[in-house]
């Protein structure tokens, strides 16, 4: 046996020693999408700025418990940055709600919609045609009146 059968033969558990053990992990599939990369850049943002704003609130709290000069100054900093926070969140919001807008949730119609679809179209398609040729025919039959009309 050559070392790639050997390796191929060998599944990877984690334990090279003991090759009946369960592996230490499975791969799962993702029960949910991925987020598109504007929403979740948007996200991350959102929860940057909203955890600065618990922080500042926390100074902002302990300082106005110690009677420190820094309690105003915080408080307003701490109001001003939970207003950016709620602009945040609504910027996570908005932005899906652009991206779906945009690109759009995809859709695969059932085959008896598609089919249905089908025939509309060979349907217009072969009435386009029909009125091309009889165009056509009006076009001829103006000149030349030998056309029979059966």
């Amino acid at each position: 046996m050559d070392t790639q059968e050997r390796e191929s033969a060998v599944e990877p558990t984690g334990d090279a020693g003991a090759p009946g053990r369960p592996p230490l992990w499975v791969e799962e599939p993702a029960t949910r999408r991925r987020m598109p990369d504007p929403v979740r850049t948007a996200a991350v943002r959102a929860v940057l700025v909203l955890s600065l704003t618990l922080i500042l609130a926390m100074v902002a709290f302990l300082t106005a418990l110690a009677g420190s000069w820094l309690s105003f100054p915080m408080v307003l900093s701490g109001v001003a940055s939970t207003v950016v926070a709620t602009w945040a969140v609504l910027d996570v919001w908005v932005t899906r709600q652009v991206w779906n807008q945009r690109n759009g949730v995809v859709s695969e119609p059932s085959s008896s919609a598609r089919q249905l679809r089908r025939e509309r179209r060979t349907a217009r398609r072969e009435a386009r045609a029909a009125q091309r040729d009889a165009a056509r025919i009006a076009r001829r039959g103006g000149a030349d009146r030998r056309l029979s009309r059966a």
